[in-house]
């Protein structure tokens, strides 16, 4: 078959290749064409990139750990440990315009390098941080995390979608979102056993004399170091790969020139901001994403203290993280379902019941009595697994200039944001009422996502198999 005459080869036996970066297998090839998007999926890159995903799951799940922690030692309110979550993705909104600025002038390659060297400096910042045993500076340590991950969901969210067929970009975000899952899960194992201990910190502290609670109240914020350690190590290895490995551009190019070499189309930032603040539909996707990272945040922060309350003076710290993971571990069964659901059927359908059925499930977590409300936030996570990378691509499809695939997918990020305010209403809500009635929020946040999906039901005309035929006639069309 004839190759696309606006496509540019990356072939790997060409070490003077200009579309290609770093030292890559041999015999690895693949055609990029003028939106971005690759003919084929690049095993090897791809594969690397979803490790990116469980990187940053196990620094969010990490984030539940500790405002368990902080809330015992530093006596804080429900609202007060949600700022944990603000520091968090705060982080992430500042930070995603100036990460998609620097991924459009180097590339996502370097973007990611960056993203995980910023990493490690938050990751070391822990160190002081529990020598000094004061809340805000743990906060800037969790902020500068973010400013990592940040650069890191901005490059590795588009760069995943980007990296293969157009038509199989929401599938596969899905897919490398399934190491997300696997992330959640190890950082709450690390969580568990190298932080808590089996015990209730807050009831053990309040039986203590003030000089007492507060010197056994250090002790437990050095254990919040060890999972940080292996971290890391894990950065450092992480780094090194990305240095020495060939990854494709995936970046927009102009017509090919004269000289049949086609170059990166540039765009200005403020002509970004003008295409993007016209497309309706982007916007709504923004929104959307806002509210459903919100929901997802606020269910995960508050789950190990529902624990805690509902299963009352035998229930230990350890037994109430072990709520966490069972949600993580039903997260991925969801997100596994979700991926070969997409892959057979029209993913607004898909999503729309999903966030339907976790709606249900979250009314039974505000009005159900004891452990069955615990029981219900467990259940929850099955339905929260295709949400994000869905929305994610979805919103970013609606993108037609290609000129603007960073910035738009740095925006999308910046949605995160999220995931600092509507926990901190659901803290206060907390605080307010009782910790179960606060899950009433994220049922409603989780119905206006259901809401959206329902309204772009006409936009999804065709199932991924239809897709898939049309896609192959227009292939053998063009031979």
């Amino acid at each position: 078959m004839t190759r696309p005459i606006d496509a540019r080869t990356i072939d790997a036996t060409n070490p003077t290749d200009p579309a290609s970066e770093g030292v890559q297998p041999k015999k690895q090839h693949w055609i990029e064409f003028p939106d971005g998007y690759l003919d084929r999926t690049p095993v090897l890159q791809f594969a690397m990139t979803s490790v990116l995903f469980a990187i940053w799951a196990i620094a969010s799940s990490l984030n539940d750990i500790l405002i368990t922690q902080f809330k015992a030692v530093f006596s804080l309110s429900d609202l007060a440990t949600a700022f944990v979550q603000s520091a968090f993705y705060g982080g992430y909104f500042l930070i995603a315009i100036p990460a998609s600025l620097f991924i459009k002038k180097f590339s996502y390659k370097l973007g990611i390098i960056a993203g995980l060297s910023f990493f490690a400096v938050g990751c070391f910042i822990f160190f002081p941080a529990s020598r000094l045993v004061t809340y805000e500076v743990f906060l800037f340590a969790i902020f500068v995390e973010a400013i990592g991950l940040s650069f890191l969901e901005t490059s590795a969210d588009t760069y995943a979608t980007l990296m293969g067929p157009k038509r199989l970009g929401t599938v596969r975000l899905n897919i490398a979102q399934t190491m997300n899952a696997l992330g959640l899960i190890t950082g709450i194992l690390l969580g568990k056993y190298l932080v808590f201990q089996d015990s209730n910190l807050h009831a053990t502290m309040a039986k203590m004399a003030p000089a007492e609670a507060k010197a056994y109240g250090a002790e437990q914020l050095a254990r919040t170091l060890e999972p940080y350690k292996y971290l890391l190590i894990a950065l450092a290895v992480l780094i090194v790969l990305f240095a020495i490995t060939k990854f494709p551009k995936c970046r927009p190019t102009t017509a090919a020139n004269a000289s049949g070499t086609a170059g990166e189309n540039k765009v200005k930032l403020s002509e970004t901001l003008r295409y993007l603040s016209h497309n309706r539909r982007f916007l709504k996707g923004i929104g959307v994403q806002f509210i459903y990272i919100g929901a997802q945040t606020g269910i995960w922060s508050f789950t190990i203290r529902l624990a805690l309350n509902q299963g009352g003076s035998s229930m230990t710290d350890r037994k109430a993280a072990d709520f966490m993971i069972f949600s993580y571990v039903v997260f991925f069964v969801g997100r596994l379902l979700a991926s070969y659901l997409l892959s057979r059927s029209r993913e607004t359908r898909v999503l729309a019941t999903f966030m339907a059925l976790g709606c249900v499930s979250l009314l039974c977590v505000a009005f159900l009595p004891g452990m069955s409300a615990v029981w219900a936030a467990v259940a929850v996570s099955l339905f929260l697994g295709p949400g994000w990378p869905t929305i994610y691509a979805r919103t970013l499809s609606t993108v037609e200039d290609r000129r603007h695939t960073e910035t738009a997918g740095a925006i999308i990020v910046m949605a995160l944001v999220g995931g600092a305010v509507l926990p901190t209403l659901q803290g206060a809500l907390s605080d307010a009422v009782t910790m179960q009635f606060s899950f009433i929020l994220p049922a409603i946040e989780l119905l206006i996502v259901a809401l959206y999906f329902v309204s772009e039901f006409k936009r999804d005309k065709y199932t991924p198999q239809q897709l898939a035929v049309m896609a192959a006639a227009a292939q053998q069309e063009a031979k």
